[in-house]
């Protein structure tokens, strides 16, 4: 038989609580812990605000795409938000599209097709009365290579996505892999590192919450 998807893309190490706040620790970072809900809550409100964030939770995916537990995430209304990424994080060229996560069940109001994307492997058309809705995840040529997103594949990822629509009315974030020119992060160390070295402005690992603000006399 075949593994459920959330077993199948989602296959690589997962750190407790404990090991995330003993590398914070270790690298005298100020956090703060969170609830699940006061999580979701904080990073939805971060978004929207346009602040960029750094999203490290639960097991690492398998393949090329972050599909939600190794991201970097952003407003995809923001215009403007594809030029801030790439200045202060990619560093890639400029005509390489971002990639929306959509609720699944929203798909349809967006693209004109609607089958199940959950690995980021299909690009859509996106409709062309909601091309300037989402301009940061929207290609020159009108598509965007989605991930499809179900509560049963990734509870904590549908759950911030649907507290950003409650805040914005847009069911969807710019959703690229948790890395700079380096392999996708993997470890709360790795992730940490990216942090301190690119200008992503919070960094939520697991349920601790670290801000760029709170960085003090850190060694960037």
């Amino acid at each position: 038989g075949s593994l459920p998807f959330a077993l199948s893309s989602y296959p690589g190490p997962e750190f407790s609580d404990a090991q995330i706040e003993e590398e914070l620790q270790i690298s005298n970072l100020k956090f703060q812990i969170c609830s699940d809900a006061e999580l979701v809550e904080q990073a939805a409100r971060d978004i929207a605000d346009g602040l960029v964030v750094g999203w490290f939770q639960g097991r690492m995916e398998f393949g090329p795409r972050a599909l939600g537990n190794r991201s970097i995430l952003a407003d995809p209304r923001r215009a403007g938000m594809k030029d801030v990424l790439n200045e202060r994080i990619k560093k890639r060229e400029p005509f390489r599209p971002f990639a929306p996560s959509i609720l699944e069940e929203h798909v349809g109001e967006y693209f004109e097709q609607t089958h199940p994307s959950p690995a980021m492997l299909m690009v859509y058309e996106v409709k062309p009365d909601r091309r300037d809705e989402i301009p940061a995840v929207t290609h020159v040529d009108g598509t965007g290579r989605l991930q499809t997103v179900t509560r049963s594949a990734n509870e904590r990822f549908y759950d911030l996505i649907q507290e950003f629509y409650q805040l914005t009315g847009v069911p969807l974030l710019l959703n690229t892999s948790f890395n700079e020119n380096e392999p996708i992060v993997c470890t709360p160390r790795d992730a940490i590192d990216c942090f301190l070295k690119t200008r992503i402005d919070v960094l939520y690992l697991g349920n601790c919450v670290v801000r760029r603000e709170w960085l003090n006399n850190v060694q960037i």
